[in-house]
């Protein structure tokens, strides 16, 4: 970087302990080089220092008793990023490693990934270092209702809408969501992923997992390759690998793996999809369960072994830095021609250079798992209106969206000089709106 280090060097400087963050802003600021060159103004206008900055930074102490009577604090965080073109969006976290520097990272993300699907969705990421698991309902209620006592002074349908993510399902989104309307008085779309009966949308459970399969068989389309007859391996067993299996199934591919935070499942003859919605679904259970009930599929301890299984596409969808250079090293060596991320920012920077270097069709988390809040943003439009879309209707949405999207993500690599390069691309497509619309509303802003 020329233009841009000064930037990079006042991020580390301020922020200094967390590294996440210095990941997300680095690659994408590195990717941004020749857009600063193209447009001077933007850099004397502080957009560059500024998109790295957020607008909103909120801490708070989130009290609540146990089954036991014992009082437990945690710490809780909004982080409202960027709302240059709408009101900030962006899930809630409950897990143990939340910390400012996670939040910053997704939250920095979320700005040009919203951007990208073409809603009007700014950016901004939450969370708590609560965890819900082994918890009773009764413990994650009164966690949730005191998250929400403090959260709900900070977010609105038209200022801050936020939404489901890792340890927030379901349960937890209505939770919260009764106690902003308790609060508030007002039945309002200010959260998404609530139940289908009090205005959540069809799809929304499918939709990262699906989402990202449509911008692979696109990009796939692109290369004249294909997703049907491929073997695919994926990392991860929650709702973005579930149904990520399930619509490569439906196009035609073969999923022969899949993970948990212990160990992954073999099966050559291709993972029962339904075998592992009853045990993670259903059960609640560790992906070992699987080979119960197929003994001829294989459990293996650790999960990064799992990118040593032979493969032509492969789909990162459990955490971040997932793939390291090694893992892509062999993923190449073992005749692997395309990786999409379904988790977010689940390849090292070396991880990604391998790719890069070797030709890889990589699709970059940005982009590729856009699907997720896609759908909320059609959620929210459902929640607007007051009215539903049929399942099909949204599923045909999402897919229009993220088609776009690889379309954007590809002429803009094309248009700066790195063809085919889809994380410039999805950086540089994702930016440029956010850029036009900070610059229009000046520098105060």
């Amino acid at each position: 970087m020329k233009i841009l280090k000064d930037v990079m060097e006042q991020v580390i400087k301020r922020d200094p302990n967390e590294p996440e963050f210095h990941q997300a802003v680095m690659e994408v600021l590195e990717s941004l080089e020749p857009v600063a060159e193209k447009h001077p103004e933007w850099v004397k206008a502080g957009i560059f220092d500024r998109i790295v900055e957020p607008e909103r930074q909120i801490t708070f102490r989130v009290s609540w008793v146990d089954d036991d009577g014992n009082v437990q604090v945690n710490r809780g965080y909004r982080i409202q990023f960027n709302s240059a073109i709408g009101p900030y969006k962006g899930g809630i976290r409950l897990h143990p490693s939340v910390n400012a520097s996670i939040l910053k990272f997704l939250g920095f993300e979320q700005i040009l990934k919203n951007s990208l699907t073409g809603l009007p969705m700014g950016g901004g990421k939450g969370g708590s270092d609560f965890d819900p698991k082994g918890k009773s309902d009764g413990e994650v209620m009164r966690f949730c209702q005191s998250f929400m006592t403090e959260l709900e002074r900070h977010i609105g349908e038209n200022t801050d809408v936020p939404a489901g993510d890792i340890g927030t399902g379901a349960r937890e989104i209505g939770y919260m969501f009764g106690q902003y309307k308790r609060l508030r008085n007002d039945f309002t779309g200010v959260l998404t992923g609530k139940g289908l009966t009090w205005g959540g949308s069809l799809a929304r459970t499918e939709a990262t997992g699906y989402g990202l399969c449509y911008f692979m068989d696109e990009a796939l389309r692109a290369k004249g390759k294909s997703l049907k007859g491929a073997t695919v391996v994926i990392s991860g067993s929650g709702n973005v690998a579930i149904y990520a299996t399930e619509k490569i199934h439906q196009l035609g591919g073969k999923v022969v793996a899949l993970s948990d935070s212990n160990g992954y499942i073999y099966d050559p003859e291709g993972i029962k999809l339904e075998t592992v919605q009853k045990i993670k679904e259903v059960e609640r259970k560790r992906i070992s369960e699987y080979i119960k009930y197929h003994p001829k599929a294989k459990y293996t301890e650790g999960c990064s072994d799992i990118w040593k299984i032979k493969c032509d596409i492969a789909l990162p969808c459990a955490t971040q830095n997932d793939i390291d250079e090694n893992s892509a090293k062999t993923l190449v060596a073992n005749g692997c021609y395309a990786v999409g991320e379904g988790a977010n920012m689940p390849s090292t920077p070396e991880a990604i250079d391998v790719f890069i270097k070797n030709k890889i069709i990589f699709a970059p988390s940005k982009a590729a798992n856009a699907g997720g809040v896609a759908t909320s943003g059609l959620e929210m439009s459902q929640n607007s209106m007051r009215y539903p879309w049929t399942f099909e209707e949204v599923d045909a949405k999402l897919k229009d969206i993220m088609v776009e999207i690889y379309k954007a993500a590809s002429s803009a690599a094309k248009e700066y000089g790195h063809e085919d390069n889809l994380v410039v691309g999805a950086n540089i497509a994702g930016f440029l709106k956010v850029a036009n619309a900070m610059y229009a509303q000046g520098i105060a802003y």
